[in-house]
């Protein structure tokens, strides 16, 4: 999600996106298993996934100071986390878009003991500004070929970084913005431009109304030793409308081959509401801020709801490939014949682990504890605001 300012004024639009890797087999393997209409208009649910990933142990809660300053950055805006297994380096995007600072990432550590499990703390080490294909900084916000980094992996392989740009688009709102495509990018791990991943003629942004809506864009990526994949936040203008406390939505994930082809897309069934704004003509946002590979068609899914009057929501999601529709050359998910969406169930509610619920972007797995357990790292993004947290939750689970 991105916090516009508006004459000194934070105003929430939507956003939330988020992405995955899998096995070139799985995009195979998932064609039609007896199609059934799509429900995002009424709320209806598909069948739901068989349980596997469970939460046994919340390990706890830290937080970065508020504006915190880091080699002459203030730290911020964190939408993206991830860990790189062999060194124990955490990566963190911001996506600040020059209200402070250029568009950078920072490196950290999060201190999670491997035999108690014991959390604690999280420190910031290093900071890299993400630079274009000619080495410069990203322009700001409103400025023609303008970023707005929501995700981050650390790909093992290449020792690289695969990072996810909302991009930005007019719409009635924002009349005089200017088109910025939204984007999966690979970058050194100083921040120089190493290359980007062709997307499907469905996620291209427009000035029109069509293809993917303002910051419904990119908000979630995972990797896995063969793939790529990538979450929209929200539906696109062919596939519905947002969702409301009367029906949900779907949101598209696109996955790529490990040569950076595009191999399959396959539509996710985001809650309805919650809940109602106060009042209840108030704004209210949801859809997926980040995705997590869980291993060969499993996958986790951050839900995360912004409602006037009431605050965020947040949900843990387990979600599974098989079975489900091929959509990639789908043009529309509303009134566009039958499919399935991927099969889902519920790990966990994470606002009873600590309260006031904050805006959790970011999802990345911990070290591996002694017990067996693996750990699972969430964070949020502050939106700059200082009604808001930098905040961390650690969970022991397993079925990972």
């Amino acid at each position: 999600m991105t916090a516009d300012k508006v004459n000194g004024y934070r105003t929430i639009w939507r956003g939330t996106a988020a992405t995955a890797a899998v096995l070139a087999a799985v995009a195979a393997a998932s064609t039609v298993d007896g199609p059934v209409r799509a429900q995002a208009a009424d709320g209806a649910r598909p069948a739901a996934a068989a349980p596997g990933l469970r939460i046994t142990r919340f390990l706890g809660e830290r937080r970065l100071p508020h504006m915190a300053k880091f080699e002459g950055t203030t730290v911020g805006g964190l939408s993206g986390i991830d860990r790189d297994p062999r060194t124990g380096t955490w990566y963190l995007v911001s996506d600040d878009r020059w209200r402070y600072d250029p568009a950078r990432f920072y490196t950290g550590r999060v201190d999670i003991d491997p035999a108690t499990g014991a959390f604690t703390g999280v420190r910031i080490t290093g900071v890299s500004t993400l630079r274009d294909r000619d080495g410069r900084p990203y322009p700001g916000f409103g400025k023609p070929g303008s970023v707005d980094p929501e995700t981050i992996r650390f790909d093992p392989r290449s020792r690289r970084v695969l990072w996810g740009n909302e991009g930005d688009r007019p719409d009635e709102t924002h009349e005089g913005i200017p088109l910025a495509p939204m984007s999966l990018r690979w970058a050194g791990r100083d921040g120089r431009y190493a290359g980007e991943l062709p997307l499907p003629p469905s996620l291209r942004l427009t000035a029109e109304h069509r293809g993917p809506r303002r910051n419904a864009g990119f908000e979630a990526l995972a990797l896995t030793p063969h793939g790529i994949a990538a979450m929209a936040e929200g539906p696109r203008y062919e596939d519905g409308e947002p969702p409301t406390v009367r029906h949900g939505a779907m949101a598209r994930l696109t996955l790529w081959d490990r040569a950076g082809r595009v191999t399959a897309q396959y539509a996710y069934p985001v809650d309805r509401l919650p809940a109602a704004p106060k009042p209840p003509t108030g704004d209210a946002d949801s859809g997926v801020s980040e995705i997590l590979a869980a291993g060969g068609h499993r996958f986790l899914a951050l839900e995360r709801s912004w409602l006037e009057g009431v605050g965020y929501k947040v949900r843990l999601y387990e979600f599974d490939l098989r079975g489900a529709t091929d959509v990639l050359r789908r043009d529309r998910l509303a009134q566009g014949g039958r499919f399935r969406p991927v099969r889902k169930h519920l790990v966990a509610d994470l606002g009873r682990y600590a309260a006031p619920v904050q805006n959790l972007e970011s999802l990345a797995w911990g070290p591996r504890l002694r017990s067996g357990e693996c750990t699972l790292v969430a964070g949020s993004d502050d939106n700059f605001d200082q009604r808001e947290a930098t905040q961390f939750l650690a969970f022991a689970v397993r079925g990972c």
